[in-house]
């Protein structure tokens, strides 16, 4: 089950242009975007999900006063003029990590004590072990230190009824670590938003295949099942699914009632691309158009099913398919769940090379971005040509230039906008 996201976006009109722009396309996905229900969970299997709920501390932290360091528990009062000439302490007892026994301190006395230990009754400091001879029946301590000195504090990090984690907050190890610090076993999360992957082609072969004449490989499946749960879903990669009306519609239907989003590479440009969006018709309105960007501008998105879910039909090239994944399919992805932004940065960057792109088309070209140690400038190589094909060189780049759909000749020197990509260990 799904709730729809609440966020309100403008409404999208379609273009009478030849051309749907890209921030009309992008505007109308995100409208489809759909969260999973919350669950709860372990804390251990809540990384990186996003919370679901206010959590409200019922226990303080810590939950005592304790030694923030090794060495003697005192009254600060006692040591005031260790500073000037050293003190002499009897040590009473020692406490460690952990001790549930309690302690009385008495005026003029110490207590070992270790990192962690409850401080005994009339202690308010630690004399660190640095600063004394570290004997075990009279210590003597050669500096003073203040009330409060090397001293955890009860609620001094957390106290009762303080939000320890909030709504919205991605769990990392910090909140991982601060839930199970506060007592809570488990968290309501926001889930991955389920991604279903399909490829379709008759010239498709899997990859423990050896491809006859006219056969490749099946490279989308796999590339976008990749970049989908970068993208941070949970993916389920369905594989090659034959084209056939019936087979390819029961296929995903099946889909449909198991995901949040469902995406098929192949199902739009050509021949196939008609039979896939007839056989799909029947589940939903798919809305076919060409978007005014380069690569991949022939595309489909509709939502299908009794769920209405948000179902793309992507170009089979798989360097167009990368793209039109990274534009339009990621951000639905990361609004789904729950992100606050869903795009990626964005920032200026000077151009090493000319570039050329399409006219009337907002190009996405692959490229390399540097930095000039020297004045901290953004620097942008552009990588291969300007083919759609070229899928090796996505796999060198680490940012998109952003060409304007007005410009086709972008000289060197020039300020391009570039989008980050994730970067490379």
């Amino acid at each position: 089950m799904t709730e729809s996201l609440d966020a309100a976006r403008p409404e999208v009109a379609e273009e009478e242009a030849e051309f749907r722009s890209v921030d009309a396309q992008i505007a109308m996905t995100l409208d489809a975007a759909v969260r999973p229900q919350p669950v709860r969970v372990a804390i251990s299997e809540a990384q990186g999900l996003l919370c679901a709920e206010e959590v409200v501390a019922e226990h303080a932290l810590p939950g005592f006063d304790q030694a923030a360091i090794d060495g003697y528990a005192v009254r600060s009062v006692d040591v005031r003029t260790a500073g000037q000439e050293p003190v002499q302490l009897p040590v009473v007892g020692e406490i460690a990590a952990g001790s549930r026994q309690p302690r009385r301190l008495q005026p003029g006395q110490a207590v070992r004590v270790d990192t962690g230990a409850p401080l005994p009754t009339l202690a308010d400091a630690v004399v660190p072990l640095a600063y004394t001879d570290g004997h075990q029946a009279k210590v003597t301590v050669h500096r003073s230190v203040p009330s409060a000195g090397y001293v955890r504090r009860a609620g001094e990090d957390v106290q009762i009824g303080d939000v320890a984690v909030r709504r919205g907050d991605t769990i990392g190890s910090a909140q991982v670590g601060l839930l199970a610090a506060v007592g809570r076993a488990k968290v309501l999360v926001y889930p991955r938003p389920r991604v279903s992957i399909v490829s379709v082609g008759d010239e498709l072969v899997d990859i423990d295949r050896t491809p006859s004449v006219g056969q490749v490989y099946d490279v989308n499946s796999y590339a976008l099942a990749a970049a989908a749960r970068d993208a941070g879903a949970e993916v389920s990669r369905v594989g090659i699914v034959p084209s056939e009306p019936k087979r390819l519609r029961e296929i995903v239907e099946g889909r449909l009632l198991m995901s949040e989003i469902v995406v098929v590479a192949g199902g739009a440009g050509g021949a196939t691309g008609d039979e896939v969006h007839a056989a799909l018709s029947d589940l939903g309105r798919i809305d076919m158009t060409r978007v005014a960007m380069h690569p991949g501008s022939v595309q489909g998105f509709g939502r299908l099913g009794p769920d209405s879910v948000p179902t793309f039909l992507i170009p089979g090239n798989p360097m167009s398919a990368l793209v039109v994944f990274e534009v339009l399919v990621r951000p639905l992805i990361r609004a789904a769940r729950g992100t606050r932004n869903p795009h990626r940065r964005i920032v200026g960057a000077r151009l090493l090379s000319p570039i050329t792109s399409t006219e009337g088309r907002r190009g996405f070209l692959r490229g390399q971005l540097l930095r000039d140690e020297a004045n901290g400038e953004y620097l942008v190589q552009p990588l291969g040509q300007s083919g759609a094909h070229l899928l090796a060189s996505l796999a060198e780049a680490n940012c998109l230039i952003n060409v304007p759909e007005e410009m086709t000749d972008v000289p060197a020197g020039e300020q391009v906008q570039v989008t980050f990509l994730a970067q490379r260990a």
